[in-house]
Parts: structure tokens; sequence; C-alpha cells
């Protein structure tokens, strides 16, 4: 085989891969843009090394990727940017192919905005084996060889990584198609209604989380009972000639399942200006996101046009 040949020949190898990289990327590092940098940055690595004496090409490629993600989230501007109070998860259209594998329930909540947000509570290390135990199925001998570290070690990680998961979540079982979506056409529908009623559809310890209208808060928004979230929610989803000018026209407000949950995007045009996302458990909304920043939602939007949506719930908010 020439060398252009087995040039073709090895990219394409790679390119059987990037896809699950990606995804593996986007469970590190909870951005989309960083994912597609380092799978971008693990194709150069490719590039460069001796090929020929690469034996399975998918374990080395997931280890490079593995470690390139590590080495940014250990830097000290990944530190700055993510301990500042400014940083949300990337959302994600359901079908983008960053999401993986889709499988299990443990693989479905990996990529929830929830838990992407746990996460940040992990070490990089406990991060790295968490995800490539839970979402990847890989064995602690075979963490060990990635990370390189023991197996013992890989074990400790993955129990100190679970504990901080279970402590801080709310739990509960995967709800189902219909069922999440009524909870969410109720919230709607309550958003102009009565504080009562929102309050009725969260959990007693509901927390929302939000960029502040695109970004404009130094800092995330944060509120944590049930009243608090209520009022802000009928204060933020009343239409405005300000919000419509900021939003760039007036929005559609569609359903969609954004990282496998339930959520409500706003729509100008083609153009997503807004999402929020709902975790439920046991029938009512535990934890509300929400994002409205251009670069978080680049991503997303590209996802939409390529989408064929139903009739939005609100043609004109």
């Amino acid at each position: 085989m020439d060398s252009a040949a087995t040039d073709h020949f090895d990219t394409s190898r790679f390119e059987a891969s990037r896809n699950r990289m990606a995804s593996l990327a986007y469970r590190l590092l909870g951005s989309a843009t960083d994912a597609e940098d380092a799978v971008q940055d693990a194709f150069l690595r490719w590039q460069a090394a001796d090929r020929q004496r690469i034996k399975v090409p998918e374990a080395w490629l997931t280890k490079v990727t593995t470690n390139l993600c590590l080495d940014r989230l250990r830097s000290a501007q990944a530190r700055r940017e993510r301990t500042a109070g400014a940083w949300l998860p990337e959302p994600l259209l359901d079908g983008d192919p960053m999401l993986g594998p889709a499988d299990t329930f443990a693989q479905r909540e990996s990529v929830s905005l929830a838990l992407l947000t746990l996460m940040e509570r992990l070490s990089p290390a406990e991060r790295a084996v968490y995800v490539l135990r839970e979402a990847f199925s890989y064995s602690h001998a075979e963490i060990a060889e990635i990370l390189d570290i023991t197996e013992s070690a890989s074990q400790q990680h993955l129990h100190r990584a679970r504990r901080h998961i279970t402590a801080a979540r709310s739990g509960g079982a995967e709800v189902d198609p219909a069922s999440a979506r009524r909870i969410v056409e109720e919230f709607l529908a309550a958003a102009s209604g009565r504080t009562e009623r929102l309050v009725a559809l969260l959990t007693d310890d509901a927390t929302a989380i939000s960029d502040g209208a695109g970004g404009l808060a130094e800092k995330l928004l944060r509120y944590d009972t049930p009243q608090r979230i209520a009022a802000v929610v009928r204060a933020g989803f009343k239409p405005t000639d300000a919000k419509r000018r900021l939003a760039g026209g007036t929005p559609a407000i569609h359903y969609a399942l954004v990282n496998g949950v339930p959520a409500i995007l706003f729509v100008v045009g083609d153009q997503v200006v807004g999402s929020t996302m709902f975790d439920i458990v046991n029938g009512k909304i535990a934890t509300m996101h929400g994002i409205a920043a251009p670069n978080r939602l680049a991503r997303l939007t590209e996802a939409w046009r390529q989408h064929e949506p139903d009739a939005p719930l609100v043609a004109q908010w």
C-alpha cells in the first residue's frame, strides 16, 4: 500500500472513531466546542504517531482523547472559568451524535445538564473514571491503562464519584415521554397564571439555574425554593417589548428533547434564542436550567435548522 493510500486508510480509521471520541470528550468537558477541539488535537497526535506500532487504534485514541480532556480540566484557565460561577454545560438537541451511547438509563443520564453540572464537583480523575465506567462500560483494568493508574485507584475514584453525585442529586426513575411533555405543558400554562400553580409542579427541593438572559449576569443566577422559583418564572416568562428586542423578534415556543430531558426552546426564525431544560423526579420538576447565551446555543441552533419541529406550543410569545 503506497503512502497516500495508507494515509487515507489511517484517516478513515480515525473518522470511524470520531463520534465516539466526541461523545466521550463532551461528557468529560461539558462543552461541545471544547470537545471538538480535543478531538482535533487527538487527530493531530494520530497523524504524528507511528501508527504501525498502534495495535488497537480505538484504545489508543480513547487514551489520548481522555488525557487531552484531563489536561484541559486541570489547566489554570479552565479552573478559573469554571469556578467563576458563570459556567454551564453546552446543551445539545436530541439526536446529536455527540450525545453518544444512549442504550441504558445511566448512559442517557450521563449527558443530562443536571449530571454534567454535578460532575463539576468531582476531581478530573474522578470525572474521567465515572464517565469511562458508567457511560462507556470500561473495566477498571481498562480504565487503569487509559489513565496510567492502578485498578485499585480506579475503584476508589469511582466510589468517591458515585458518593458525591448520589449525595447531591434528587434521584428518581426515568420519566416516560408522554408524562414529561404533559408536565412541561402544564408548566408553560402555569407560567402566566397564579404562583401556586407553579409551586405545585415543583419538588420541595427544586433548583433553578440560569445564565441571566444570555449571559448578562456576571455569575449564574440560582434559586433554591419553589416559591422563589415560581416568582422568578412568572416574571421571566412574561413577554415584554424589551425582551422581544433582546431576542431579536417575537419567539415561538417549541417542545424538544435536549440532553435527553424535556425542554422548551424559544425560537426566532431559525435561531434558538433561549432554552429551558427540565429534570423531572416523581412527576414533578426537580431542576431547571435556563440558557440564552448565544455561544452556548450555537450547536443546538445548527441542529435545530436541520430538524423538522412539531407545531409550537406557543406560536407567538
